[in-house]
């Protein structure tokens, strides 16, 4: 295999898995047949099977791209120049209502759609998820951490406790608006936010 076949063997696989991702956020991983993914992404079934051994292997990478690539762009929010440590953690909140609401999120809300589905289909998936989690807290915690030495905000337990009682928090938050279809939710989830990292408007 020559090296200018590595990027379109790299392109087609990425193309399964930005098509999966994008049909499953709206209609959920079990709904979701290998076809309709492969129809959509152009590609026949056989190179899916060149990439991934099983659907819940698909699945797997899938998560795992999608963290991959939230956690880059949480990273990107938490260091934006101009700002400190609490402007960036609320421009993350802020960002958050407008692409895990119950309105079409694009592939943006993953780990809202398939959290409870897949934990208790695949231990994989459940891994996968697990890992994906833990890595967006530990980014929070370090943001809190950073916000609580520069004097920009402020908590009551530790940076780490913050970050696990906002991320479930925001988790909860966004089932809720998708059973009730308002936003409402995140409007209690936000005041409760300043609340925990003590920042007022």
């Amino acid at each position: 295999m020559t090296n200018s076949a590595l990027p379109e063997i790299t392109d087609v696989r990425e193309n399964i898995l930005a098509t999966g991702q994008r049909i499953m956020a709206g209609k959920g991983f079990s709904a979701v047949g290998l076809n309709e993914i492969l129809l959509t992404a152009g590609v026949p079934k056989g190179s899916f099977y060149h990439y991934f051994s099983s659907k819940d292997a698909f699945g797997e990478a899938m998560l795992r791209s999608y963290f991959d690539s939230y956690w880059a762009e949480l990273e990107l929010t938490l260091s934006q120049p101009n700002q400190n440590m609490a402007q960036r953690l609320m421009s993350y909140w802020n960002a958050w209502q407008h692409t895990q609401s119950f309105y079409e999120c694009q592939g943006k809300c993953l780990a809202v759609k398939l959290g409870a589905e897949v934990a208790d289909l695949s231990e994989a998936m459940r891994l996968e998820l697990k890992r994906g989690t833990a890595g967006v807290v530990e980014r929070l915690a370090r943001a809190i951490t950073a916000g609580v030495e520069e004097g920009s905000l402020a908590v009551d337990e530790t940076p780490e406790c913050a970050a696990q009682s906002l991320y479930q928090l925001w988790m909860g938050a966004s089932l809720m608006v998708k059973i009730v279809r308002t936003l409402q939710p995140f409007d209690t989830a936000m005041l409760t936010t300043r609340k925990i990292l003590h920042v007022s408007e």
